[in-house]
């Protein structure tokens, strides 16, 4: 008596989707992944090494520097040099300087970038793509070009002495909110129109059926939806500008109006610098953004992608 094996239709679907696994599995596990994790890896470490450098310096007095080489291990380590910094440099007024200009420039950014994306979005007139071209076309110049036109500019623009004491835009931290907000504005509308396209026009139509007018379309059916774009772009926003050390240093001349990321600079000797200081005083500027990085890693992250795959 003699059996033969038939394989039903299932067996033999199965089999092709186990190779297709076996294959795949292949392929995520292969030389390439390795290479992918080595290489970001290394990436990792020279990121990571003037950091760890700058720490190690901010740790070491001078002295011991002076007589072993910043390139050297053993002497003294302590927190000194933080202190020193903290206390000569006047960290606390350039702190609530950095968290005024960071603050009003992320709110005015995103406001004013989430007006002009929603505009350019979702109504079709004759100009939406014209000024979307136009605001990211502004995103590939380089700040430096536009330095000195600003700086005249902003010379040149009257404000009253009761809110300008220089009686102009400059030497004012409305100055450095303005050109941050004008700069960042371009990169902000683009990413936030290609989020808002995603959202179906059904919404808008049925809003506009309900009588809602453009405002209310605006205010409370696309921003409640917006919010996971606003967030990324917040913390985005948040790390870029509180970084920021050249509007600062061409706008404000006084040392006490500076943000702390440009204020370090007072740590600087006009003959002799001591580097372990500067380091210090390095580290301390950094904390606040490994801070906001840590705290808001999901929205950082997902503002890296952030309107990619969108419109």
């Amino acid at each position: 008596m003699t059996s033969t094996s038939t394989s039903s239709p299932a067996a033999t679907a199965v089999r092709p989707a186990r190779a297709n696994a076996k294959s795949t599995t292949k392929i995520k596990n292969g030389p390439g992944i390795w290479g992918a994790y080595a290489f970001l890896t290394i990436a990792a470490i020279l990121w990571l090494i003037p950091l760890l450098w700058a720490v190690y310096t901010s740790l070491r007095p001078k002295a011991d520097t002076d007589r072993l080489g910043y390139f050297s291990i053993g002497g003294s380590y302590g927190l000194s040099n933080y202190v020193n910094a903290w206390t000569q440099g006047g960290f606390i007024t350039y702190f609530g300087n950095s968290v005024i200009i960071t603050i009003a420039t992320v709110v005015l950014t995103l406001l004013f970038a989430s007006m002009m994306a929603f505009a350019v979005s979702r109504f079709s007139w004759r100009f939406n793509v014209t000024l979307l071209i136009a605001f990211t076309a502004g995103n590939l110049l380089p700040p430096q070009v536009l330095a000195t036109p600003i700086f005249e500019l902003f010379k040149l623009t009257p404000l009253p002495y009761a809110i300008s004491d220089s009686g102009t835009l400059l030497n004012q931290l409305v100055g450095v909110i303005a050109a941050n907000t004008g700069f960042q504005i371009g990169f902000c509308t683009f990413v936030l129109s290609n989020f808002m396209k995603a959202i179906p026009q059904e919404l808008g139509e049925a809003a506009r059926v309900d009588g809602a007018g453009v405002w209310t379309q605006y205010v409370r059916v696309i921003m409640p939806l917006t919010r996971p774009a606003l967030a990324a772009l917040g913390t985005l926003e948040v790390i870029f500008i509180y970084n920021d050390y050249f509007w600062p240093l061409i706008l404000i001349q006084s040392g006490n109006r500076l943000p702390v990321t440009t204020a370090i600079n007072n740590l600087q000797g006009q003959f002799l610098s001591n580097y372990n200081l500067l380091s210090a005083g390095a580290v301390i500027t950094v904390i606040p953004t490994l801070v906001i990085y840590l705290a808001l890693q999901r929205q950082f992250i997902a503002g890296l992608t952030l309107g990619a795959n969108k419109g």
